[in-house]
This record gives C-alpha cells, sequence and structure tokens, in this order.
C-alpha cells in the first residue's frame, strides 16, 4: 500500500484514510463513504472533487473496513474443475475475474484436486468460508454440475458453459455450441464437402458432447452419411495419434504415396486436436486443404499461425464472463430472471436462489439461428473484421442475454472439393 511522505524529512507516514480524503475534499466522511459505495444521491461535481482527493492522496479504501460498512464481502467464487492447459476453462477463469474486477467484486478461485464428490464439497466449503456472495462453477465435465446440484448452498450459482439440462437447476451461461458446429457444416457443405469426420473431445465433457450431437443432427439435416466419431482428450497429441490411424487405415492412392481417405474433410472438437490431425497429415504426405479440409473450434491464439492457419469458431470468453458476472450479481441483488425457483434435491441450501427471483428455465435458450450473414467484399472474399484481417462469418445476434454467439474464422485449411473429390 502507498503511503503519505514528509515533504520535508522523506520519512514515511501513515497511509491516507477516508477522512484525509474528505478534509482535503471539503466532505463529510459519510460522502466519501457514499462516493466509494457508489451512491446514487452523490453529485457528479462532487463525486469528482473526492476522486481527485484520492487520487492526489494515492488512497487506497481497505477492503475490510468495506466488508464492515457495506455487511458484505463484495466477493464471488469460482469453482474450477480440469482448468490446467484446456484453453477453453482456462480462459472462462480469466474473463470471469475480469468481469468480477471491472464490477467491483474480488473473486477468489477454488481449484477441484478430482471431481469426487468429497473433493466437490471441500472445494465449496472453502468458498464459503470466504464469506462468498455467489459463486461461478467453471467445471466442463458433466458429473461436477450433477453432484453440485445436491449439495447444501446457500449462495447463488452460477455455470460457465455446459448444458442447463446436465445442471440439475443451477443457471448456465454459455457460448452456443450447437450454433457453431452448424457454422462450420454449413462452410464444409458450402465448399462441397459431404463425407465429414468428426474428432471428438472427450465423452464426459459438457461442450464435446454437445458439439458431438448438434454435429450429428446437421449431417442428418442436410442428408449427409454419418460415420462413428474419434475421441481425442483435447491435446495436439492425441490429434496426432488419430491422425495418423487414419493415415494408417488408408489405402494408397493412385500415386502410390498419398493415403486414400474416406472423407474430405475433419471437423475436430478442438484447435489443439486439429494441429495433431494436420502434422499427421502432412507427415503421410497429404496436402491441407488440397487433399483435406481441416476445422477446428476455440480460435486459440496460435490457430493463425498453424500451417495452414486454421478455420475455426471462435468463443468469445470475454463476453461469457460478463454474461456469469452480470447473471450472477443479478441474482445475488434479487433483480434476476422472474418466477419461482424449484431446484431438484435442493432443499434448504436454495434459500438464497429462490429470494433472488431464479428462473433457472429461462436462462438458456440455444434457439434457432438459421441466417448466418455473410457479407461479400469485390473480390469475393468474406468479409468482416476479425483478429489481423481474418475473414468472419456472424450469427445474427438474439436477444437470450446469457447466450454467447460464436463466429466463424476462415482462414486457410479449407478448400473446396476437387471434382473427382
Amino acid at each position: 500500500m502507498t503511503e503519505q511522505q514528509d515533504g520535508n524529512s522523506g520519512s514515511r507516514r501513515r497511509p491516507a484514510s477516508i477522512r484525509d480524503v474528505a478534509r482535503l475534499a471539503g466532505v463529510s466522511h459519510q460522502t466519501v463513504s457514499r462516493v466509494l459505495n457508489g451512491h446514487p444521491s452523490i453529485r457528479d461535481v462532487t463525486k469528482s472533487r473526492v476522486l481527485a482527493a484520492m487520487d492526489q492522496l494515492q488512497f487506497r479504501p481497505s477492503r475490510a473496513a468495506r466488508m464492515l460498512s457495506m455487511r458484505r464481502s463484495q466477493t464471488i467464487g469460482i469453482l474450477a474443475a480440469a482448468v490446467g492447459s484446456h484453453y477453453g476453462p482456462a480462459s472462462s477463469v480469466s474473463a470471469v475475474e475480469d468481469a468480477a474486477r471491472d464490477r467491483g467484486y474480488y473473486a477468489t478461485v477454488a481449484h477441484l484436486a478430482s471431481v469426487a464428490p468429497s473433493a466437490i464439497t471441500a472445494a465449496i466449503e472453502e468458498l464459503l468460508s470466504q464469506e462468498v456472495e455467489g459463486i461461478v462453477i467453471v467445471a466442463p465435465r458433466t458429473s461436477v454440475l450433477s453432484r453440485l446440484a445436491a449439495l447444501p448452498v446457500s449462495v447463488p450459482i452460477v455455470a460457465a458453459q455446459g448444458e442447463p439440462r446436465d445442471a440439475g437447476g443451477i443457471p448456465v451461461a454459455t457460448v452456443d455450441q450447437e450454433a457453431g458446429v452448424r457454422l462450420v457444416l454449413d462452410h464444409l457443405i458450402s465448399q462441397g464437402h459431404q463425407r465429414i469426420l468428426h474428432v471428438a473431445g472427450p465423452r464426459d465433457w459438457n461442450d464435446a458432447q454437445s458439439r458431438l450431437r448438434a454435429f450429428k443432427a446437421g449431417l442428418r439435416a442436410a442428408g449427409l452419411p454419418w460415420s462413428p466419431p474419434l475421441f481425442g482428450d483435447w491435446t495436439a497429441d492425441s490429434g496426432y495419434a488419430i491422425g495418423r490411424a487414419l493415415v494408417q487405415e488408408g489405402a494408397a492412392g493412385a500415386d502410390g504415396r498419398k493415403p486414400s481417405l474416406p472423407f474430405t474433410a475433419v471437423f475436430s472438437s478442438n484447435d489443439q486436436m486439429a494441429l495433431g490431425v494436420i502434422h499427421a497429415f502432412r507427415e503421410a504426405g497429404l496436402d491441407v486443404p488440397r487433399d483435406v479440409s481441416i476445422v477446428g473450434f476455440d480460435d486459440i491464439p496460435e490457430s493463425a499461425h498453424f500451417w495452414p492457419p486454421l478455420t475455426t469458431v471462435r468463443q468469445d470468453f470475454g463476453d461469457l464472463g460478463m454474461r456469469c458476472v452480470t447473471t450472477l450479481l443479478d441474482l445475488i441483488h434479487g433483480t434476476g430472471l422472474h418466477g419461482p425457483a424449484p431446484r431438484n434435491n435442493a432443499g434448504a441450501r436454495n434459500a438464497g436462489l429462490h429470494s433472488a427471483g431464479l428462473h433457472s428455465a429461462g436462462l438458456h435458450t440455444a434457439g434457432r439461428h438459421d441466417a448466418v450473414r455473410h457479407e461479400t467484399s469485390t473480390d469475393g472474399a468474406l468479409s468482416g473484421e476479425g483478429r489481423d484481417g481474418d475473414a468472419v462469418a456472424d450469427i445474427a445476434p438474439v436477444t437470450v442475454a446469457p447466450v454467447v454467439q460464436p463466429r466463424l474464422i476462415v482462414r486457410g485449411s479449407v478448400a473446396p472439393v476437387h471434382p473427382a473429390g
């Protein structure tokens, strides 16, 4: 903490207090307190004078004092499972922390050692012991949400990612996985691809299952053949192993060197596995995208620098974090969605959720987004603003706040099917 210094002696003095700020600003210490707490009755000119005094004195409010005066912790908890090197969960945790900070809240994170019921209970108890006002769950495995739904927790809970039907009544803010997969299939089909293989994520991950279900439904709706997916573990190594197995199963092509694959495109459930698949294919002499096209999911920062640069689905985790925190704070302050909040197996622990007016059934509605808007520039390329000039295909906006719409980032890993393909 910055301390005041005596201008003559240079000796360090005590930190500035709220009364020092009040004296310099010419107001009462109660007025300074109201400015700190965002009270609406403070005039702009008074607020500006108080903030200027704070800056001049390098005043930093005491968190403990604010907790005592407001009788609230101004803290939310984040229960994180399987974050580690996984891009989606790690990005979600960071986004929730940033969004909480933007709203004047502290965020404290409890990491799950395992998905065992005892570990989940211990993590929740750790957060509650810190007087958190609500909890955001970043737990991508289906088992975690179902187990959480049975625990007696007295504060509101919101899950980042997942399917409401798997959440046991916990409200979910999520990226629309179905819309993302639909973007992928629409793009591949528009390029003439009819035989598309899916490299899926782990069977017990919410997003992997959502993407797999949407992929099957999309092929069925388009009247295209379905092949069983191949399951990886999100890593590039698993994608590489899958790619190696595919090329080893493929018979030699007409040139005697390249494998003959029974598909023209691969949709990978994340970018890292797509990287491994590309590596295996190129190692076997296949050209991506001339011989086979590949699409990923996530738009990790490195995907623009794969070779070829990867066409992928961008998930806006910053937007997701904002929506999670906004939904949670609405519940905390009793301004959330209206209606009763029956929670299966909830018991007394949902008193806080009930008083917040939670109506989880309305929190997540993926809906249909059949209109994908592609704007074409004069040279025929897709236009739209993406990272480093990447082409972007936008989903039409919807009105359901907790659902984040993804975007397709068109790069160089997809090509039209050859006439012989």
